[in-house]
């Protein structure tokens, strides 16, 4: 693999309060990497207006603020990983890449920072803007940011899923990882499901219908059919992950209570070494048939204790969709309450 560009600290100006560095690009032609009549380097220079930039050949030497230069770093590599993986670098390419990164807190991209309620994650495909809107929802999203694995669970309506995806489209986005991974229970796999007409995707489509629908209200409809084509997003039913090993990717597993304890076990273990989970569910929606037991009630009591996995409860407040949605779970909740309290009595 081709090694990235590499920074040589020199002498540091006290009295201005600023440093001298020289990033150089390893293995890569700079007269293709600045792009004609230099475009790309004064695009970049554009984006830096607090350094002094001179290249000379793979050398970029600069002058400027510390937190300036973190920032150019990080801004170089993503511009390396874009040249590497098209072999070309232009206008496009380069705004691409540099959209998000900043000065200010240049250490970390926009999705390691911890959020607040309302604060906007992505612009949707309709302008609209997606936010973590709920004290839980915005618990979920910093969660995940702390964590490789989290369990997110609650009732209908609580954004559950349309929150993890918006998690691992920002991921994808900020190229903390190369793929996202959808999966859920087709929960009448066999017979049933052979009766559907159509192909085996026409046949699984219905069951993945909720999760097609968020990634349509955050990547344009075109980019998205490209990403699925190129497999850089990836929609398929729980039973297709068996022998695999999902790395540098997010995976979402939804509707995680129609899944059986060893379906469970098997997809939590197909984790690459810098993959991330998300796992949702509704633990009062369990589809599966009377003999078969969700796998989700064990799997939440073994591991909630491990380093590295969080634990999201969504409630009622979290509902977003109608304000009936809301009476409709409270109603279900009490009248729950009521037969287990006979059932206690008798």
């Amino acid at each position: 693999m081709l090694k990235g560009g590499v920074f040589r600290l020199g002498l540091c100006l006290n009295k201005t309060r600023l440093s001298e560095k020289i990033y150089t690009l390893e293995q890569i032609d700079p007269q293709t990497f600045y792009g004609p009549n230099n475009l790309n380097l004064t695009i970049i220079k554009s984006k830096f207006p607090k350094l002094q930039i001179i290249a000379r050949g793979e050398e970029i030497k600069l002058f400027g603020d510390d937190a300036s230069m973190n920032a150019f770093e990080l801004a170089m590599k993503q511009l390396e990983k874009t040249f590497l993986k098209n072999k070309e670098l232009n206008e496009h390419m380069v705004l691409e890449a540099l959209e998000g990164i900043t000065v200010e807190k240049p250490a970390e991209s926009a999705s390691a920072n911890l959020i607040t309620t309302g604060d906007t994650l992505l612009i949707g495909t309709r302008g609209q803007q997606i936010k973590a809107r709920t004290r839980n929802q915005v618990k979920m999203v910093n969660t995940a940011k702390k964590n490789d694995i989290i369990f997110a669970i609650g009732p209908a309506g609580t954004g559950k899923t349309y929150t993890a995806v918006a998690i691992a489209v920002l991921a994808l986005k900020e190229r903390e990882i190369r793929r996202i991974i959808l999966t859920r229970p087709a929960v009448e796999a066999g017979e049933n499901l052979g009766f559907l007409p159509g192909d085996l995707k026409d046949k699984i489509d219905p069951y993945l219908r909720p999760l097609y629908d968020a990634l349509e209200d955050m990547i344009p409809n075109d980019k998205l059919k490209s990403m699925i084509e190129s497999r850089t997003v990836e929609i398929a039913p729980l039973a297709f992950m068996r022998g695999r090993t999902l790395d540098n990717c997010y995976v979402i597993l939804d509707e995680a209570q129609n899944s059986t304890d060893l379906q469970l076990k098997m997809f939590l273990t197909r984790m690459g070494p810098n993959a991330k989970l998300i796992i949702t569910g509704d633990l009062t929606q369990i589809d599966l048939p009377r003999k078969q037991q969700s796998g989700l009630n064990r799997a939440l009591r073994l591991l909630k204790n491990i380093k590295g996995i969080g634990m999201i409860q969504l409630d009622t407040d979290d509902v977003v969709r109608h304000r009936l949605v809301k009476e409709i779970v409270h109603a279900y909740d009490r009248d729950a309450e009521c037969e287990k309290d006979s059932s206690e009595k008798s």
